[in-house]
């Protein structure tokens, strides 16, 4: 899997990132509204403050941003003295949602605002950020006019504007500079053990490994990622522990240690998912690994769960999944659905796998090496290659069944055609073929070695044997599984067993809830 094809995915928030916003709101949930109802487009409003003169654009766009920030650096603040993770969370999804709007002049006043000034970050961070603008300058200059005094910075806040800046260095293709602020950051988060800073620094980590897989140098962090998922352990850092598993799970898959990486997977502490996008990708990163282990049924279900789990706005992530569950289904000896290959936004991604499944499908080698030969760029690229190569009996395995549902007696001299076999001497081949199949029990037919003719026998009924009671228990396996997951994923309300509430107290309970409920899909959107 390329690294833009999932890592780009967390850029990929909502199109509403690019509105223009020209009042303040007052508070974070507002701001979300506001957002929400533009609709990811520009308003009558904007549209004719837009059409104004050039010199009142900076005034209503600059300062709307560098507010937001500010807000979400008050919630964070709440968060960490209340020691209530959930408004870190939603932070963290704020933050998300001004990603595209961040800018060099916004970000240096922001720091200007929350760190002090003759601190180490401060001095870290405002070096990565450029000031040749004069613009910007007076932006700056204008903005700590009207702040107040500076105060005594939390390590929660320190850590946010480490991760600030670091994803707009990403953003801006500034990836060398992005790695010394990522390290730069990591160093000053490995003497920090607070649980309120683990969501923030899960993200941390995140960027960490991504700003250096776009410079082709992940294995120079492999030891530092080690190092941390242990501190993470011993801390009891569960969110930061599945965000560094699958970073090193990642790292070692990047260089094809597939063995390294399952003996650390076997070995890491398990329980319970605290993030769904963090499981998800932990299903794939199994599920390949089952694939070269040969261990298809397990990666089957491991690929398929991930790709149902993954938010519909990760499509990266659902193609990236789907080629190898189609793949592994071919393995198998399944032919996937055409409407597999005919999702929304999917179906040019997975042309070259849709004619590859027909091929198998048909049992035609020749047409299988063709459609191989015509996307071995596109197998190469998904790392899939040396598993197409392995489909190959799969093909000839799924024509010798449909000839000997065809034929009742055939020869192995026809069979040999049919296949087209291109070995020196393909009856002997296809004897062995044919003997081969009949001891897995592909079909069920015997060899006249005598006469060279292979006797089909009758085809039983299915019904009198036992497959529908296998098929029926693996479907009723996986909706009590579905049902104990979402049994797991009841969200309760916190006052539920206290004194009974007033009127008004209900009233805004509720509207909080509703807004929670109206963005909690989003929630599910921010790591892709």
């Amino acid at each position: 899997m390329s690294s833009r094809d999932e890592f780009s995915l967390a850029e990929s928030e909502d199109a509403g990132d690019q509105t223009l916003s020209v009042a303040s709101p007052s508070s974070p949930h507002l701001f979300l509204k506001l957002f929400r109802e533009g609709g990811g487009k520009m308003t009558a409003d904007v549209e004719m403050e837009v059409q104004a003169p050039s010199s009142s654009v900076p005034s209503a766009t600059v300062p709307s941003t560098l507010q937001h920030l500010k807000e979400i650096a008050s919630l964070i603040e709440t968060g960490a003295q209340g020691k209530e993770v959930r408004r870190i969370v939603r932070a963290m999804r704020l933050t998300m949602m001004l990603r595209r709007k961040l800018r060099a002049s916004v970000l240096s006043a922001f720091l200007g605002h929350v760190l002090p000034s003759g601190s180490e970050a401060f001095a870290k961070l405002s070096s990565f950020l450029p000031k040749d603008d004069e613009h910007d300058m007076d932006v700056d200059t204008a903005a700590s006019a009207v702040q107040g005094p500076a105060k005594h910075c939390i390590p929660e806040l320190e850590i946010f504007c480490y991760l600030i800046v670091l994803i707009y260095l990403i953003d801006q293709k500034r990836y060398n500079e992005a790695k010394a602020c990522s390290s730069a950051s990591i160093a000053r988060l490995r003497n920090i053990n607070r649980r309120t800073v683990d969501v923030i620094a899960s993200r941390l980590y995140f960027y960490y490994s991504f700003s250096y897989e776009l410079t082709n140098s992940l294995a120079e962090i492999r030891g530092t990622l080690l190092a941390l998922h242990r501190m993470a352990t011993l801390r009891r850092d569960e969110l930061g522990q599945e965000t560094l598993l699958n970073l090193l799970l990642r790292n070692y898959l990047h260089y094809n240690l597939y063995d390294q990486a399952e003996k650390l997977r076997s070995k890491a502490p398990r329980f319970e998912a605290h993030s769904n996008q963090q499981f998800c990708r932990y299903l794939f990163y199994l599920g390949k690994i089952r694939t070269i282990q040969l261990e298809y049924t397990d990666a089957k279900e491991s690929l398929l769960q991930a790709a149902r789990k993954a938010p519909v706005s990760a499509r990266g992530f659902q193609i990236q999944c789907n080629k190898w569950a189609v793949i592994v289904r071919l393995l198998l000896g399944e032919i996937p659905e055409r409407t597999v290959f005919m999702h929304k936004g999917m179906k040019k991604a997975l042309t070259p796998y849709f004619e590859l499944t027909n091929a198998v499908r048909i049992g035609d080698l020749e047409l299988f090496k063709i459609v191989a030969d015509k996307f071995s760029g596109t197998f190469s690229s998904d790392r899939t290659h040396n598993l197409i190569v392995r489909l190959r009996h799969n093909v000839i395995r799924t024509g010798l069944r449909n000839i000997s549902i065809s034929y009742s007696r055939i020869s192995l001299a026809d069979i040999a055609r049919k296949l087209r076999l291109d070995s020196p001497n393909p009856v002997a081949d296809a004897e062995s073929i044919v003997a081969k199949a009949i001891r897995d029990g592909a079909i069920d037919a015997t060899i006249d070695h005598a006469n060279g003719w292979v006797v089909s026998k009758e085809t039983g009924d299915v019904y009198s044997t036992n497959e529908p009671q296998i098929a029926f228990n693996s479907r009723i396996a996986f909706c009590l599984n579905m049902h104990n997951e979402a049994v797991r994923a009841l969200r309760f309300p916190p006052n539920s067993n206290k004194e009974k509430e007033s009127e008004e107290t209900r009233r805004e309970r509720q509207q909080q809830e509703q807004e929670l409920a109206k963005h909690i899909a989003e929630e599910d959107d921010d790591d892709f």
